[in-house]
């Protein structure tokens, strides 16, 4: 992307952390656009945006749809980090297609927490002919946290199964002001693996949706981490 111009949706911690990293690497933030400047997506605008060439909502799971519709009628490519609201993705898809436009979407946008997708999906795969381990998933998550289980524990799970054949069992906890923990849990008889991934700073948050938004650039449909990381075809 030729022009790093970012319009933030959200003004909550993520809104800010996002309005944080992308000052410090460069990015000329032309909108920020909070709940008071936004009721249900009225807010965003061609002119709004003022010209962003990515945008990047951190909101709540009622505010996606409309958001992300503003945004396709804006011709603005949008990454959504907001959770919540993955019930509503065939409709979404379909907004997307139909306005011939971008987004990318994912329910971590952490780099750890993907590598634990692709672990959770392999280990499903190991374990599959093993009925001897019993399969959990625990995520710890900040008291404000909405929604639960956490979009990175339904994701996580997906992945299990995908290995597995039937997915896993999910805990939600939440206490105090942890970013967010995840742990896969395989219990035998006489042994345990855990697959963990601790979030220490929202920042990480931050700097992969912003990653995304560089990614996105040029590309028309609809994406997530999974493509993002998605090993390059070898030239011969």
């Amino acid at each position: 992307m030729s022009a790093k111009r970012v319009a933030i949706i959200g003004d909550g911690k993520m809104g800010r952390s996002v309005a944080q990293v992308a000052e410090a690497n460069g990015w000329t933030i032309v909108a920020h656009l909070g709940i008071v400047d936004n009721p249900g997506g009225r807010g965003i605008t061609r002119t709004s945006l003022a010209g962003a060439s990515v945008a990047i909502e951190f909101t709540e799971a009622r505010s996606v749809l409309a958001n992300v519709d503003a945004c396709l009628a804006a011709r603005c490519p949008v990454v959504v980090g907001t959770t919540g609201w993955y019930d509503h993705l065939p409709a979404v898809t379909a907004s997307v297609e139909r306005a011939g436009g971008s987004l990318f979407w994912a329910a971590n946008f952490s780099l750890g927490a993907n590598i634990m997708m692709a672990l959770a999906r392999e280990a499903g795969r190991l374990v599959r002919e093993l009925p001897l381990f019993d399969a959990q998933i625990v995520e710890t998550h900040h008291t404000m946290k909405q929604d639960a289980p956490s979009g990175t524990a339904v994701v996580v799970n997906q992945a299990f199964a995908e290995g597995r054949g039937e997915p896993a069992r999910i805990a939600s906890l939440r206490v105090g002001s942890v970013p967010g923990t995840h742990e896969l849990i395989l219990d035998g008889i006489y042994e345990q693996l855990r697959i963990v991934h601790e979030a220490r700073d929202r920042r990480i948050f931050a700097e992969g949706a912003l990653a995304a938004a560089a990614w996105l650039g040029g590309r028309h449909g609809i994406f997530t981490m999974r493509d993002m990381l998605a090993p390059k075809p070898e030239s011969r």
